[in-house]
């Protein structure tokens, strides 16, 4: 689905992400793992065409990025981030919001709705306001709110971070069982070596603005690209 190619992406004049070459299968999870400030977040941007490249390309369905029309790509991905963005508005509404915005019918909009709101357990609180949520709910509606639009490309930019870790681990697993009954392309962002390793098909470590290696979690852990790698990633589990 992803092709990534000679890859240079500036910010304010300073090189901040290299890849050398990053194909990513339909169906696919890839966790990016890598310190603060590494180019993890910066890989994302760069795949929801937020971000320029100063050199290179990124080729979606084997189109360059630079001729595809930004509403018809980003139609076609969900962005998660960090903090919750909802609307200070019911739950349902919320998650429906996007499809209305699409024209969606009625009817499919309730439906599409109704069986994301479902599947991430918050239809208890389907008519709750988003400022009535914590922070775990919040981040079920929001995840909700992405899948409802059936993206061909789900990003998600380090959603656990700022939950407990009692929620953090239910909706890992939750979000996990969901990635694989639905066969979506999820690129997921993390700090977090074992999440990584729980989630993903694939792991990419980043650390200093460049990919420095692409492999299972076993692979990485055995066989290291480089020390720095090696330093890295000396807690993630076999």
């Amino acid at each position: 689905m992803i092709e990534i190619r000679n890859l240079l992406i500036q910010r304010n004049g300073r090189d901040v992400l290299k890849i050398d070459a990053l194909d990513i299968s339909r169906g696919e999870t890839l966790t990016v793992v890598g310190p603060n400030g590494a180019g993890k977040s910066t890989l994302l941007l760069a795949l929801a065409h937020l971000l320029t490249p100063a050199r290179g390309d990124i080729r979606f369905d084997g189109r360059s990025l630079s001729v595809w029309n930004d509403l018809e790509y980003r139609r076609r991905i969900s962005f998660v981030f960090q903090a919750p963005l909802l609307m200070d508005m019911t739950v349902e509404q919320n998650v429906a919001l996007g499809l209305k915005f699409r024209g969606v019918s009625r009817e499919e909009t309730r439906q599409r709705a109704g069986r994301w709101i479902k599947a991430l357990g918050v239809e208890s609180l389907a008519e709750r306001r988003a400022s009535q949520l914590s922070g775990g709910e919040a981040q079920r509606v929001s995840l909700a709110r992405a899948f409802v639009l059936e993206p061909e490309l789900l990003l998600l930019d380090e959603p656990f971070v700022a939950l407990d870790p009692p929620t953090h681990a239910k909706l890992l697993e939750d979000l996990s069982n969901i990635l694989k009954e639905d066969h979506k392309t999820a690129v997921f962002v993390t700090h977090n070596l074992k999440e990584a390793a729980k989630l993903s098909h694939r792991i990419a470590v980043i650390v200093d603005g460049m990919l420095r290696q692409v492999g299972t979690a076993k692979q990485i852990k055995s066989q290291p690209a480089d020390e720095t790698v090696k330093a890295f990633l000396y807690e993630l589990p076999q």
